[in-house]
Parts: structure tokens; C-alpha cells; sequence
């Protein structure tokens, strides 16, 4: 059985997005089936695996990590919890070898430059067609390793130009970002998004 990780759900009758799970800030979130499934595969794969939200903006982050030589990775990081997770990946004694982001919008890529002055050798990560700058651009078939374990590179643009999509090498998790939401798909209408490319 497949899982995928989304983030953010759409309230009926609101284009904005809203979390599917309400906590509150430093909090630990009450653990559903779906994240749980996913925490116990990977931890048995060697895989943290930790699911962050912040609720101001509705945005998930996602932290993966090899349990055996703790190169870790941070998926849209935003500037709001950049604290938090410094301190997460610091206290399960990771390595943070990359910040990755599924697309360009100044929510995450702000956090992502924070995390960089805070975590000596965290490189940024982002698509070649988002016109944003970072220590490495990727598109469609490129990899992410981080220890024993890869995300696949897909191009899923129309949220922004450069929207990317990774699938971690097993299969058993894709991180879609903005592209895709728990019940909706991102909004189009602003900053580089097109319904055309959809």
C-alpha cells in the first residue's frame, strides 16, 4: 500500500488552504492512521520520517532522515519555524545536508535562507525553472540523496512555473507541496501559476 504525504486541505467554500490536522505551535500533534503508517514504514526501512506544521500558514514541512548516518533533508521549510526545526534536527543529532523546496514561493524560500545562516552546510534545493536563486537547481529525472535513500525529481508545474513533485525511492511517500492538496490542488492565480500547465 502506497501512502502519499500532502499538505495543507481546503475548507468548503474557501480557497485557502487549511490543514487537515489542527494543532497548536510546539505542540505534538496527535498521530493519525496515515502518518502513523508512514512513521512505522519508514522507521522500519531506516527512515525518520517526522511530519511539521505550522499553523499560521498552513504549511507543512517534512523532515527525512537516513538512522544510520543522520544526513537528513527539510521539505518546504518557511521562515516562521526555522527555530523549531534548527532545534529538531540539532536534538535527533542529524545533519542537515539539504533544504528542499517543491516550489518558489517566498514562504518557503525565506525559510530555507534562514536555515542555511543557521545550519552550517545546508545547501538549498529547488527547481531549475523557478528563476530563484539556490546552491543547487534540479528538474524532472534528477535525484536527492541523502544517505541510503533518494527522492525521484518530477515536474508538476502550474501552481508555479517551476512546481517539482519528489517521490521517495520506494514509492511509499510523494511530496507534492502546493501542486497537490488534501481535497483541491493549489490556486493558479498568482505568482507564476497557470491553470494551463495544470
Amino acid at each position: 500500500m502506497a501512502a502519499a504525504v500532502l499538505r495543507g486541505a481546503l475548507r468548503p467554500g474557501s480557497s485557502r488552504t487549511r490543514p487537515a490536522l489542527l494543532t497548536l505551535a510546539g505542540r505534538r500533534e496527535p498521530a493519525s492512521p496515515r502518518r502513523a503508517y508512514c512513521a512505522r514504514t519508514a522507521q522500519a526501512q531506516g527512515l525518520l520520517f517526522r511530519q511539521l506544521f505550522e499553523p499560521v500558514s498552513s504549511t507543512y514541512t517534512y523532515l527525512l532522515a537516513d538512522l544510520g548516518n543522520k544526513e537528513a533533508l527539510l521539505i518546504d521549510p518557511v521562515l516562521e519555524t526555522a527555530d523549531r526545526d534548527t532545534k529538531l534536527v540539532r536534538d535527533l543529532g542529524l545533519k542537515l545536508i539539504f533544504a528542499v523546496n517543491t516550489h518558489c514561493h517566498a514562504d518557503h524560500i525565506t525559510g530555507t535562507g534562514l536555515l542555511k545562516k543557521m545550519i552550517p552546510g545546508c545547501r538549498s534545493v529547488i527547481s531549475q525553472d523557478s528563476g530563484a536563486a539556490a546552491d543547487v537547481h534540479i528538474k524532472e529525472g534528477d535525484t536527492v540523496k541523502f544517505g541510503k535513500f533518494f527522492l525521484d525529481v518530477l515536474s508538476t508545474p502550474g501552481h508555479t512555473d517551476g512546481c517539482l513533485t519528489y517521490v521517495l525511492n520506494d514509492k511509499s511517500m510523494a511530496f507534492t507541496g502546493d501542486a497537490l492538496l488534501i481535497r483541491g490542488c493549489g490556486r493558479t492565480d498568482f505568482q507564476q501559476g497557470t491553470d494551463l500547465k495544470f
